[in-house]
């Protein structure tokens, strides 16, 4: 299987070819980030319900762990491959490099529908992808956390079988688990809080302020979109669109996103809420908003579509939702767009703060962790600003020139082995 199988390796391969040429980046150095340091594929067999065995296949990738130990989700989606898994892993390493955390970058995931299965045969399934890669994670390795089609209680289960494995409590080897044991404030909702930060930078930057006239569509209300409409809603925005799997809701004069909120934690589908206009997922990011956050899925905004787009701010809260083509359409008819590795680091972030604080044993209130949050995300924003006015490039090209200054300056220093 190629490494260049999905579009999504391909678009991120390209974007760190083309930063690394603009910043006239080490080629050697550049040469050795095209490729993921480790990635390690494994077969999952689970006895289901009924009686029958199903092989399912699981994947973890390493990209560069220059700076420290892997970090990145672990995904259960139909669309999971090795060539995802790798891009994704390599949008971590420029992730935790551009917010300045000492880890690297990996990724994980089955290629499963996890609605497919009953709540047993997941924690199985979850159980054995733990045995299969346990060689390869750890504390001081590789720190799991969720992703698409994961969530508190799948970390639970990771932990409690690689504990098992050990013979003791491991908690710091995942992050994103419950707070009950060890999990951090904070950490549910700081995917989409980052994101609202970046926009009310964005903002100010633009002399601008989120206000009762902003509108917005959120395409994606999970465990990125929810939150944000949250505190956007709090901020007096006008939530105008939000949508998932089912298809999008319209309210002109803006949905209430707290009943929304309550009818999808029900486990209800946007699509059966009554009293509101429902359209189509591409329908609503052609709307003529002020803010766009794609927050579900990659490659929702491409060539194809990008001169439908409208919203004048688009916030990339899911990984690689727009297409590098897409980003210089947008860009062109002088849109603003907050890459998504600056945009939704607020998970890596906080998944560092419950990694520390599970290892210091010593666990911070939620203000302490918001404004911890708050502060790395606007250092980072602001030398990403710096820097695409320093090299005349657009905020994504920006992000990774920044990210790779970091990585450039760690891998020169350490070297090679063997030279």
């Amino acid at each position: 299987m190629s490494l260049f199988e999905s579009p999504f390796f391909q678009d991120a391969y390209s974007q760190l070819e083309s930063a690394g040429t603009t910043m006239k980046m080490d080629p050697n150095v550049l040469e050795r980030l095209k490729y993921p340091k480790r990635a390690l594929q494994v077969s999952v067999p689970v006895r289901l319900d009924d009686g029958t065995v199903k092989v399912f296949e699981g994947y973890r990738v390493q990209h560069n762990m220059t700076l420290g130990p892997g970090k990145g989700g672990i995904r259960f989606h139909p669309h999971v491959s090795l060539s995802e898994t790798a891009a994704l892993a390599m949008l971590m390493t420029f992730k935790c490099a551009l917010v300045g955390l000492p880890l690297g970058g990996a990724k994980g995931g089955i290629k499963v529908d996890p609605s497919d299965l009953s709540r047993a045969e997941l924690q199985a399934m979850t159980r054995r992808y733990t045995t299969e890669i346990s060689m390869i994670i750890g504390p001081d390795k590789d720190i799991p956390a969720p992703d698409i089609g994961t969530d508190g209680q799948t970390m639970a289960w990771l932990m409690d079988t690689y504990s098992q494995m050990h013979g003791y409590a491991i908690p710091g080897v995942v992050t994103g688990k419950p707070i009950a044991i060890g999990g951090s404030l904070g950490r549910a909702e700081s995917t989409g809080k980052g994101v609202v930060f970046c926009i009310n930078f964005a903002y100010e930057k633009l002399n601008k302020t989120v206000s009762s006239s902003t509108t917005v569509a959120i395409h994606g209300f999970g465990k990125v979109g929810m939150p944000a409409a949250y505190d956007l809603h709090a901020q007096g925005a006008k939530i105008v669109a939000i949508s998932d799997v089912s298809g999008a809701i319209y309210c002109a004069k803006g949905l209430n996103i707290p009943e929304c909120t309550d009818w999808v934690r029900n486990r209800k589908l946007l699509r059966e809420l009554p009293d509101v206009e429902h359209i189509t997922n591409e329908e609503l990011l052609e709307l003529d908003v002020d803010i766009l956050i794609p927050a579900a899925i990659d490659g929702v905004v491409t060539k194809e579509n990008a001169h439908k787009v409208k919203a004048k701010l688009i916030a990339e809260g899911a990984n690689g939702p727009l297409t590098h083509e897409a980003v210089d359409i947008i860009t062109e008819r002088g849109g603003l767009i907050i890459p998504d590795i600056l945009c939704n680091a607020g998970g890596v972030i906080v998944s560092y703060f419950e990694w520390v604080q599970g290892l210091q044993m010593f666990f911070w209130d939620l203000d302490t962790v918001n404004k911890k949050l708050h502060d790395i995300m606007k250092g980072a924003f602001d030398q990403v600003w710096r820097n695409a006015e320093i090299y005349k490039v657009n905020m994504k090209q920006a992000a990774f020139i920044t990210s790779l200054h970091r990585i450039e300056k760690a891998m020169r220093l350490r070297g090679m082995w063997p030279g």
